[in-house]
């Protein structure tokens, strides 16, 4: 592999007019697609194999135009002090209120409060429930203007009026935050290279790989129903990666330009060397974003995709337009250890008598080998620490009632737990179908008597039936909050009756609603978790015993993988959970996990770590085969990458902290989730417990059984062939002078 990429590092070096032309027009026509494709809303909802999906598409079939899955809203009113809402003032502000919303194009329905006994017994709080016939990220712009508006000519007319429900869902957005994210990764570009030229190129890329990759999504979006929160994720890791995979190569270049070497053959072997774990590293990531379609949950299958493919374009962009730019900059990319000129700032000449001091990595090196047994110890315990908090992690997905106390939906969640109890804000929809049985009335019947007998059950509604008498919905308020655990044992006691009264009646029992839905997610989410983890880190296993030759090594990683994610899980408990520093972080209100945080960790954070673990090891690798020892080439290592690691990670790191201000909480806890996780695994793990594990284990570190060293092929990249290329050279050269 390092002869191919070194050929195509010194042809893009030599042809970088036409690698530059292919990559603009690429980006060129990416754009134009995005431009003239159609407007795509959000992709569809859908659970597959779960009871309250299947209880969705019963519905469709059964009360066809119901839209029983659609987006809901809750307007809720409250009378002024002293007044209620039966007074024939306020009954005429709701009733016009409701006459109003009744307008919408994309409303189905609006339940009258005074029809629907939706009046508190104390007359001071009531509600009006609207229906869509789309899901709420579906919804158009102008039906959430109507239902705000509405809204408000209520509140002139002196009631307290709160929105609530998922018909105010909207697509989250980052603000300005993540544009500082980019500045960050900027200044640390400028002073890992000390040019601003070298600091450039890869900022430059990754926007280019980033602009290629989400624009092809955004043209895609209405034919394949990506939704327009699908860029998101690939936005987020598409600039970490595509920044820290030029960002290595350009490093490499650097060095092989102060070993003596000409600029197109630097590049070349740049891209052999650096490119080849660019290569595997990418691959890593591309497995574990992929491997999320095992959840089969379309939404996250479709984000997963989709970042993959960005991260696959900023490979490409890494070995290709990287040695094009770097040929156009000639010069002013200056060889390692001599700094560029910047604004300002005079260089600084070196004392060419003096000798060069090790830098900091190399001191670091020295000492972890020196003390690995200490360094491991605290490195182990530091992480178990902040893993404390992960004990006592609860999984939920949001509903309005995490939301912060100043929005219009949390205040309407708090009015309708004041007015009709905290279980309102949560009604779950039973499905009985009956089709199959000798009395469907007496089975509707049967269901809801089954259910009035359970506790935490507050109202059953009877059965409403459809025009063909085969199916009713029957509606039921629990005591408890939507996210308690006191509902979600209550639907599964509705579907453990279910069972029984199928064997009596014929009758299927189904539980339904968003709470239901929300519930059989998180437990989806929770029982895919170790599949995934295991066919993610299984793969990648085996990937990087053909990457180093090794089995103590992967072995190695993937244990410090572990740690590095059960801490980083650790601290999006300690904050979104427990509201440690919520306020720094922005976090208004506390909360459950949301349910796929740990699952998506899994998969990203096990991407990202093994980049560095890749870019890291291969120089120790690289040393080691070319004749150092073991301890040695830790620090060779360590030498000439460490620098370039903790550029990378604090880049990375700037990039996904740059998310925390996402107005979205899932967005939100997924920056936070990575940034803090980057941090433990390239500092703590990478940079502390890695060195300290090959110091301890030696030359044992590199042990391969013969057979399978034998049946693994040679990928090579280490770039020996290169090496003995470059040997073969210098002898021909010799001789031709002689």
């Amino acid at each position: 592999m390092a002869t191919f990429l070194y050929k195509l590092g010194r042809i893009s070096f030599r042809r970088r007019h036409v690698v530059a032309l292919i990559w603009v027009a690429l980006l060129t026509l990416a754009g134009a697609g995005a431009a003239s494709a159609p407007a795509a809303g959000n992709s569809s909802f859908s659970i597959p194999g779960t009871e309250a999906q299947k209880a969705f598409d019963l519905l469709e079939q059964r009360f066809p135009g119901a839209s029983a899955d659609g987006a809901t809203a809750r307007v809720v009113f409250k009378a002024p002090s002293g007044e209620k809402m039966t007074d024939p003032g306020n009954k005429a502000t709701v009733q016009e209120t409701v006459k109003e919303l009744a307008d919408g194009s994309e409303v189905v329905r609006v339940t009258d409060p005074y029809q629907a006994k939706a009046v508190s017994k104390d007359g001071s709080i009531a509600y009006a429930q609207v229906s869509y016939k789309v899901s709420g990220m579906e919804l158009e712009d102008s039906s959430r203007d109507a239902l705000e508006d509405s809204a408000q000519d209520a509140r002139k007319a002196g009631l307290t009026v709160e929105v609530g429900g998922d018909a105010l869902q909207t697509v989250p957005h980052t603000g300005t935050s993540e544009i500082i994210g980019i500045a960050v990764a900027a200044v640390v570009l400028v002073i890992t290279f000390g040019s601003l030229v070298a600091a450039g190129l890869p900022l430059l890329t990754a926007l280019i790989g980033v602009g290629i990759g989400v624009s092809s999504i955004t043209a895609l979006a209405d034919a394949l129903d990506l939704g327009s929160t699908t860029s998101t994720l690939a936005m987020m890791i598409g600039l970490a990666v595509g920044i820290d995979y030029a960002l290595f190569i350009v490093s490499r270049y650097r060095a092989e330009l102060a070993e003596g070497r000409d600029r197109e053959d630097a590049a070349g072997r740049a891209v052999g060397t650096a490119g080849s774990a660019v290569v595997f590293a990418g691959l890593t990531v591309v497995i574990a974003l992929v491997g999320l379609s095992v959840v089969n949950i379309p939404m996250l299958t479709k984000m997963g995709i989709a970042a993959a493919g960005t991260v696959a374009i900023a490979v490409l962009i890494a070995l290709t337009m990287i040695p094009a730019l770097l040929g156009y900059a000639g010069r002013r990319v200056k060889p390692a250890g001599e700094k560029g000129k910047l604004p300002g700032r005079a260089r600084k000449q070196q004392e060419q008598d003096k000798p060069a001091k090790p830098n900091l990595g190399t001191r670091w090196a020295s000492f972890v080998v020196r003390r690995p047994i200490a360094v491991l110890l605290l490195g182990v315990i530091g992480l178990g620490a902040a893993a404390v908090p992960a004990a006592s992690l609860e999984l939920g997905l949001p509903d309005d009632g995490s939301q912060p106390t100043s929005t219009t939906q949390r205040r309407a969640y708090d009015l309708l737990s004041e007015g009709f109890g905290p279980g309102s804000n949560g009604p779950l929809m039973v499905v009985v179908d009956a089709k199959d049985s000798d009395d469907p009335k007496s089975a509707f019947t049967a269901v809801g008597d089954e259910i009035k007998s359970l506790d935490d059950v507050v109202t059953v509604t009877p059965p409403a039936p459809n025009k063909a008498g085969d199916t009713a919905t029957i509606t039921v308020i629990p005591d408890s909050k939507p996210s308690s655990v006191a509902t979600e044992d209550l639907v599964h006691s509705i579907r453990d009756k279910g069972a029984g009264i199928k064997a009596d009646s014929d009758a299927n029992v189904l539980v339904t609603g968003q709470t239901a839905m929300n519930i059989d997610v998180s437990e989806k989410l929770n029982d895919a978790l170790i599949p995934y983890l295991v066919l993610v880190v299984g793969l990648a296993f085996l990937l990087l015993i053909v990457v180093f030759r090794s089995i103590l090594v992967p072995l190695k990683a993937a244990l410090g993988f572990l740690l590095s994610v059960m801490a980083a899980l650790g601290a999006v408990v300690a904050v979104f959970q427990w509201g440690w520093l919520a306020d720094l972080m922005g976090v208004e209100q506390t909360g459950p996990v949301m349910s796929m945080m740990p699952i998506f960790m899994v998969g990203v954070v096990f991407g990202l770590a093994m980049d560095y673990e890749v870019f890291l090891v291969t120089r120790m690798r690289e040393a080691y085969v070319h004749g150092e020892k073991a301890g040695q080439a830790v620090v060779t290592g360590f030498k000439h990458g460490a620098r370039v690691v903790t550029a990378a990670a604090v880049i990375m790191m700037a990039v996904f902290a740059g998310f925390i201000g996402s107005s979205e909480s899932m967005v939100k806890m997924i920056g936070f989730g990575l940034a803090i996780a980057v941090f433990f695994d390239a500092f703590v793990v990478r940079m502390a417990i890695v060195p300290a594990v090959l110091a301890l284990l030696g030359r044992k570190a590199w042990w391969l059984p013969r057979w399978l060293d034998r049946a693994l092929p040679n990928v090579d990249i280490e770039g020996e062939a290169l090496r003995s290329q470059s040997d073969r050279e210098d002898k021909a050269r010799a001789l031709a002078r002689t």
